[in-house]
């Protein structure tokens, strides 16, 4: 197992395995902030929760370079990231909201334009083991939102009036939805077709501690059905001055 020394706290909430995976990317790098304080600034959802570009924006305005591989069909057309086309994402995104009146889509709208003023990159690329050997060879962890349903197979999950304390959900396998999570890919074995998650849950289904080793197909295909809660993405965030290795981009890759 190649693997990057990637430390992770335990999520204090069932909803803060954003912040909690960003914070543990930032101590990576070297960066002393506290988990509380990442907490505290990280936009959330109102129904609890964050999205990767909540994530992404917290660290341009930190002062590091961010790049966000997404597979939200909800959110983003293929076509724009065609390299055949000159597409002002932007306004594309304008565009979109003006005519689709989602709450939780004009709400990943307004983050999304302000990741690219921020001076964010946006892209689309096939989901393969190369894209994530590509950063972790760099030693750079790769921030990913997924779908904690399909990746645990456990579960769906609902929000019941009255929770107990310190949860937001509970587990239903009738009245229950898809539900989102963040965790940090930090290792990879290419023999056995494994890669290292760092998991910010504590007493995760897979291992006691918060680190285990999971097919790469299963994790792509979490990552894959997070579309369902507009997760579905990489997040690759590290200082400006990062220069561990070459990138080499993909035909599909696009800078915006």
């Amino acid at each position: 197992m190649n693997r990057l020394r990637l430390d992770i706290l335990p999520q204090p909430t069932d909803t803060t395995c954003g912040p909690t995976c960003l914070q543990a990317v930032y101590r990576y790098f070297g960066e002393n902030c506290s988990l509380d304080h990442v907490i505290k600034e990280v936009g959330q959802l109102e129904q609890g929760g964050t999205l990767a570009v909540f994530l992404g924006c917290h660290a341009l305005r930190k002062g590091y370079d961010v790049t966000l591989y997404t597979y939200d069909l909800q959110v983003f057309d293929p076509t724009w990231f065609r390299l055949d086309r000159d597409v002002d994402l932007e306004e594309k995104l304008i565009a979109q909201m003006q005519i689709k009146d989602r709450p939780r889509l004009h709400t990943a709208t307004v983050a999304y334009i302000e990741f690219l003023r921020l001076g964010g990159k946006l892209r689309m690329e096939v989901l393969t083991i190369d894209l994530i050997r590509r950063y972790l060879k760099r030693d750079i962890p790769v921030l990913t939102g997924l779908s904690a349903t399909f990746l645990y197979g456990e579960m769906r999950e609902y929000c019941p009036d009255n929770p107990p304390p310190g949860r937001t959900t509970l587990a239903d396998d009738v009245r229950g939805f898809p539900a989102g999570h963040f965790v940090v890919l930090c290792g990879y074995d290419p023999d056995r077709r494994t890669v290292l998650v760092a998991d910010p849950l504590e007493a995760n289904p897979f291992a006691k501690d918060r680190q285990y080793a999971v097919d790469i197909d299963r994790v792509f295909s979490a990552i894959m059905l997070g579309i369902v809660t507009y997760d579905a993405n990489l997040l690759l965030v590290r200082p400006k001055n990062h220069q561990k290795g070459v990138e080499r981009h993909a035909r599909t890759d696009r800078d915006r």
